[in-house]
């Protein structure tokens, strides 16, 4: 594998970039809000759409992260933009408490379901009634972790919103290629 700076990521970051990112968004628009006390309520979550599709797309984020990280070790280098320190530093800031998030979110969630005792439902009809290695850990009971999956879910699009926000920055008023780096159509830097 080439591990010299390219002038572009290569198609399969860029396609794992793209996907994780939409996935995500329709994750957040789907969370089914109040879903605690919908569950104390005795609602059983395979009846209700939001929340099979919520959990599915929680799952492929889970995966599309791990295969991400997988392909970070193994893909050419990343291409690298003359920009100023802070910016270098800002980037891989953002970076990091996006793939921590990433991470975190479907942890998070895991920790909830396992912990509270409802059922993981995914599409297809898959079910997972009881997670007990969770429900029985102590870390399941070391917060509400439905809190922090909604802080988390919050976070990760407030800081996609200003990733989105610097590349178009880089973009419209830098004119230094960065948001070229990685779209599939290309672009001239």
């Amino acid at each position: 594998m080439n591990r010299q700076p390219q002038p572009r990521y290569d198609a399969l970051s860029q396609i794992f970039h793209w996907v994780t990112a939409i996935v995500v968004t329709i994750a957040f628009i789907l969370g089914p809000g109040g879903f605690g006390r919908l569950m104390r309520q005795g609602v059983d979550p395979a009846t209700r759409s939001d929340i099979v599709w919520h959990e599915s797309l929680g799952i492929l984020v889970l995966a599309l992260t791990l295969l991400r990280l997988v392909w970070l070790a193994l893909r050419p280098a990343a291409p690298r933009i003359e920009m100023a320190g802070w910016m270098h530093l800002g980037s891989k800031l953002m970076h990091l408490a996006l793939w921590a998030l990433l991470l975190a979110l479907p942890v998070t969630a895991l920790l909830t379901l396992g912990g509270e005792g409802h059922p993981l439902t995914l599409l297809g009809g898959v079910r997972v009634d009881r997670m007990p290695l969770i429900a029985e850990s102590g870390i399941a009971k070391l917060a509400d972790w439905g809190e922090v999956h909604g802080f988390l879910g919050d976070a990760i699009m407030w800081l996609a919103g200003l990733h989105a926000a610097a590349a178009l920055f880089h973009q419209w008023v830098l004119k230094d290629g960065v948001l070229a780096t990685m779209l599939p159509w290309g672009g001239r830097r």
